[in-house]
């Protein structure tokens, strides 16, 4: 072989290689949850394994704790291109995804990793025209979410009234029903409400007692298991940016948002044992809620599963059926 032959073989070898690694598809990832929380470094593992499992075809920059888009924002930004990739809440804007927020209804939750199953399930039976804009990745739910005050501890029904209550999407007509104000107030911005008093408490997973500080705030947890919601959690994709991915890519990337999603369930679980050791370790009291108090509380928020029904019914779908899928998955999960 001649030089000049050997010359023009390397430079068609690295020209070669030029479309592999300008053809790398790099996304933008936004969430707010901070770094340091497991839900924020579950997404950021999420990253890393994009990229490590197609190859490098996909990669994917991560931006935690809002700095990119705003928790509320998210949904929108992802659909605009502000950013590829979004992890949120539909409770954050309330009333714009009917059909998942059947999930965050008060329906007895016990665990994230049923609630992350019913989560999916919904979606997977329903296909909601609600989520058309984006591609879906998965969705996750947390734990249990229960009544955390500041400084008043409730026993009773009558304890809630004068209360000012963090509360989002379905968890404020809970607030509501059980005689309290709801405040709807991103996660991020709760700490400090409760901290100044501009709110009494709210309603929240036991993580969120390490996971976002609030166990320095609050200094009572009610066990109104009787009427646990939880909140669904969407990870989603930009369209135009998906179908830039190739077939093979978006196959791989399928396969780890299932194995994804059920790590979600199992890391909330895993952060209520840790928040509720931080709850106690700053002097936070448990409060039983007596049988037939929790009877109570669950009778005054069964108006909430109907009012869900002819709210959706209202808009051309069918409520009935969504709550009672809804209701069947979560029994399915043991609850």
């Amino acid at each position: 072989m001649t030089k000049a032959l050997a010359a023009l073989l390397t430079l068609a070898l690295a020209l070669a290689a030029l479309p592999a690694a300008a053809g790398t598809v790099t996304l933008t990832y936004s969430n707010f949850f901070p770094p340091t929380h497991v839900q924020s470094q579950l997404a950021e593992q999420w990253c890393a394994e994009v990229e490590k499992r197609t190859g490098g075809a996909v990669r994917v920059d991560y931006f935690p704790g809002g700095t990119l888009t705003k928790a509320p924002e998210i949904y929108d930004g992802v659909v605009e291109g502000l950013s590829d990739v979004g992890m949120s809440a539909p409770g954050y804007t309330r009333g714009r995804f009917p059909v998942i927020s059947a999930v965050d209804l008060p329906l007895g939750y016990a665990s994230g990793p049923a609630a992350t199953a019913v989560a999916n399930a919904v979606f997977e039976k329903f296909r909601p025209a609600e989520f058309d804009d984006v591609e879906v990745m998965y969705f996750h739910a947390h734990g249990p979410g229960l009544l955390h005050t500041a400084k008043k501890p409730v026993r009773t029904l009558e304890d809630m009234k004068g209360l000012k209550l963090r509360a989002t999407g379905n968890s404020a007509k809970v607030v509501q029903a059980l005689g309290a104000t709801p405040v709807a107030m991103s996660m991020p911005d709760s700490y400090q409400a409760i901290q100044k008093g501009v709110v009494n408490g709210g309603l929240h997973p036991v993580e969120t007692n390490k996971g976002w500080k609030m166990g320095e705030v609050v200094n009572f947890m009610t066990e109104s298991h009787a009427v646990a919601y939880t909140t669904a959690f969407y990870v989603v994709m930009n369209k135009a940016r998906w179908a830039a991915i190739p077939p093979e890519a978006q196959a791989a990337i399928r396969e780890l948002n299932a194995e994804w999603a059920v790590r979600h369930g199992q890391a909330w679980d895993e952060s209520d044992a840790e928040g509720m050791e931080f709850f106690l370790s700053k002097g936070g009291q448990v409060v039983p809620l007596a049988a037939d108090e929790a009877a109570r509380w669950s009778a005054i928020c069964a108006p909430i599963l109907d009012e869900y029904v002819q709210e959706v019914s209202a808009k051309g779908l069918d409520g009935k059926a969504i709550l009672e899928y809804t209701q069947a998955a979560l029994k399915a999960q043991g609850n």
